[in-house]
């Protein structure tokens, strides 16, 4: 991540000034008969000035003398189905960081694939065969939990780093992602993840803006508190200790009668808050992975995604309030309010007031995009990269289409099909 100047960093919070000055404004303006939109625009202002204000205050929990010399034995766990393009880069990418090999050994799972994949597993295996790999074969799919299950379950050394078939670590990623494993309340540790193909098209920028904005704004002020609520399946690691007595619980994971197959990476996240360990963020351990790169598959991720966390969101109300009332009623219940009304306000406001009262939405999506430039500011602040812009097509995207499919996510929760892309 690049370091800023002190300079730059008095600019830039003069503009984030200004631009909140701008927010509030146009609210106080826009909506003085509305109420809920009202509230609603000001709570959800507010609450992203918070998380990016909140951010600046993240340290990597992997910096300090203490950490530097620890280097415990790693395990990937990796379980795929029909990624015959992508698992050999994977499972080569973990051979070769910069850790010592013989601390170093990689499971992969093969989960009812119907390609190449096993092929190139048993590829990889070949050609690294001075090195330890297993390679588990299903012939029948069982579920990416389950796969995940059972790389835990062999894994034989004393941290698990969780990989998608998908994702691909950088060398020193992995050096940087096991030191806050020194304390021992860390349960849990994500690493900070771009897309792969970031420059595809449009579909892939906006997702690296977005991808950018929840890391470095949401899990570092998360991470402040220890409590990060999604340790992302893209690239994770976790203590094995930990995670095996929580392995039968998270897969026997209910919800209105029916085994969850999906939202696996917040569940054993959730596994981890609920027995008081720490769930951390590094921003400075790095992995990429890719991601939709068409309208079809990205919806139906979204769908999955949006299941995963309503569901796991739920779970965890109860503990989280327990464990820590400031975050609690700060952070987590805000967040699970303001995600809920998000639909039912941009409906009233982009089609119920212009077909029924003929008040034009313009102002709300004014103060839409001036959250937009929020995340602007923190993204040029934070990344020498010009993805930043593509903020403003996703907060459109996210305030139209995205918005909605929650609707359709919650009228959908009782399917538990996993929505592959």
């Amino acid at each position: 991540m690049e370091s800023y100047s002190h300079s730059k960093l008095i600019i830039y919070s003069f503009l984030i000034a200004v631009v909140i000055f701008a927010i509030f404004w146009i609210k106080a303006y826009t909506f003085p008969g509305y109420t809920l939109v009202f509230i609603y625009t000001i709570a959800i202002t507010t609450f992203m000035f918070s998380r990016i204000l909140g951010s600046f205050f993240y340290v990597s929990p992997a910096k300090g003398k203490k950490h530097l010399s620890y280097e415990p034995t790693v395990s990937f766990v990796i379980p795929c189905k029909n990624e015959e393009k992508a698992i050999y880069k994977t499972i080569s990418t973990c051979f070769e960081v910069n850790y010592p090999k013989e601390k170093i050994e990689v499971i992969v799972i093969n989960d009812g694939s119907n390609d190449n994949t096993l092929d190139e597993m048993l590829r990889a295996k070949k050609n690294y065969r001075d090195r330890s790999m297993t390679v588990v074969d299903w012939k029948t799919n069982r579920g990416k939990r389950h796969g995940m299950a059972e790389g835990f379950r062999l894994a034989k050394n004393e941290i698990i780093v969780q990989l998608d078939s998908d994702s691909y670590v950088e060398k020193n990623a992995i050096k940087i992602i096991v030191r806050p494993f020194v304390d021992k309340k860390v349960g849990a540790v994500v690493g900070h993840t771009d897309p792969a193909n970031k420059d595809e098209n449009i579909i892939t920028k906006m997702q690296t803006a977005y991808y950018f904005m929840s890391f470095r704004a949401l899990k570092a002020t998360e991470s402040i508190f220890n409590m990060v609520f999604c340790c992302s399946g893209c690239f994770s690691a976790y203590k094995k200790e930990y995670t095996l007595p929580v392995l039968n619980e998270w897969l026997k994971e209910k919800f209105l009668g029916r085994v969850v197959t999906f939202g696996d990476d917040r569940a054993l996240t959730n596994q981890m808050l609920k027995r008081g360990y720490h769930a951390v963020y590094c921003d400075d351990a790095l992995a990429y992975t890719i991601v939709p790169n068409n309208l079809k598959q990205f919806f139906k991720q979204q769908v999955r995604w949006k299941k995963g966390w309503f569901i796991n969101s739920i779970k965890a109300l109860k503990f989280i309030f327990k464990q820590d009332k400031f975050v609690s009623l700060t952070y987590f219940i805000p967040l699970i309010i303001l995600t809920l009304l998000t639909p039912f306000i941009a409906f009233r406001a982009l089609i119920y007031s212009p077909l029924v009262t003929g008040i034009l939405p313009i102002f709300y999506i004014v103060g839409i995009l001036l959250v937009s430039v929020l995340l602007f500011l923190h993204y040029k602040l934070h990344s020498n990269e010009n993805y930043g812009v593509y903020m403003f097509l996703w907060s459109i995207l996210n305030m139209t289409i995205l918005s909605f499919i929650l609707v359709y996510a919650l009228y959908d929760l009782r399917n538990m099909k996993w929505g592959t892309r």
